[in-house]
């Protein structure tokens, strides 16, 4: 219950402190202090209905560095409100860079701890995939706005399992995929840090949809193909044994 209790509340008040530093650095409008407020609370309610559902899982030291990760990515989402201004161009890059260094570093505490968890698993995937939309909305409007693809790929597969169950499926862990999410994450940032010609921005963002749709239509025929397998016939204890 304690994991559950203050997890969430300090990362809620974190994020007040670094949205108040921010304010102090940059400026921050009212939108985006709402848009801030607004997703850590959401990060909050999401991850403590989370660990209601499994009383047994705590947030372990990697949990506590994905709820870091999650406060930045809420921090580049207020920036992001105010539009692509150069001052803000550059918090939001260093921002998204921290985020992304520590993505490779909650894994390996989870694993050095044996504090893995399928909790921990999601709440580091729906970190990373809302930092990867967070940036896409914030490119759309001077990249264009099919790079709301990017950021929207994941989300649009969670809806469609709604209609099609078997998306839902599991598949064995594929690196590649965490090779694709990576380059989703750098290219984006190298993207928001607004250092690159805008030309040469569309094409490295124009790669990055393409591994992403190949990466994703991989996953998709897969599941397709699990689902058409024949379920394994259960042989019942009696007969087996004789």
């Amino acid at each position: 219950m304690r994991g559950v209790q203050v997890g969430p509340a300090v990362g809620f008040v974190g994020l007040v402190a670094l949205l108040a530093l921010l304010d102090g650095a940059v400026g921050l409008e009212g939108p985006a202090w709402t848009v801030g407020a607004a997703s850590a609370l959401a990060v909050g309610v999401l991850l403590a209905a989370a660990l209601v559902r499994r009383p047994d899982t705590v947030l372990g030291p990697a949990g506590w560095i994905t709820l870091l990760r999650a406060q930045l990515v809420c921090a580049v989402a207020a920036l992001a409100v105010d539009g692509p201004h150069r001052s803000h161009a550059a918090l939001i890059a260093v921002t998204a860079t921290v985020a992304l260094v520590l993505d490779g570093v909650d894994g390996r505490v989870a694993r050095r701890t044996g504090t893995v968890s399928a909790l921990g698993a999601r709440f580091d995937m729906e970190v990373d995939a809302f930092l990867i939309l967070v940036l896409s909305a914030y490119l759309a409007p001077v990249a264009g706005w099919w790079v709301l693809l990017i950021g929207a790929a994941r989300y649009l597969l969670v809806a469609a399992g709604r209609v099609l169950p078997w998306l839902h499926g599991t598949l064995p862990p594929r690196p590649w995929c965490k090779v694709v999410a990576v380059v989703q994450g750098v290219v984006l940032t190298i993207a928001a840090a607004d250092v690159l010609p805008l030309p040469l921005t569309r094409v490295a963002l124009a790669v990055a949809l393409a591994l992403l749709t190949e990466s994703f239509g991989r996953e998709v025929r897969d599941l397709r193909r699990l689902s058409r397998r024949p379920a394994p016939v259960r042989v019942p204890e009696l007969v087996r044994h004789g």
